[in-house]
């Protein structure tokens, strides 16, 4: 499946949220990861996710796409992915 995840977190957690993001998705903007992954590795994901955010003050948005060729993506300007621009 297809996901989009953004994230509001406090300062303190920012680069923990981001690098475990990075283990299985697609830095595309600030706070924002997407690609595509299975089920079960989204569920580890988000499991992981869960010690690391504080609940109380934290959000991670979660967007599943069931099917990619139902989604339409445009992009206004710079197409961006941080990934490309660190190596």
């Amino acid at each position: 499946m297809y996901v989009i995840i953004t994230y509001d977190v406090g300062e303190k957690r920012v680069n923990k949220v981001c690098k475990k993001l990075k283990e299985y998705l697609t830095w595309t903007q600030n706070s924002v990861f997407e690609g595509e992954i299975s089920k079960s590795l989204l569920m580890k994901c988000m499991h992981e996710l869960e010690f690391i955010i504080n609940k109380q003050e934290d959000s991670i948005y979660l967007y599943q796409v069931s099917n990619p060729k139902n989604i339409k993506k445009q992009i206004l300007g710079q197409e961006r992915n941080f990934d490309d621009l660190f190596i």
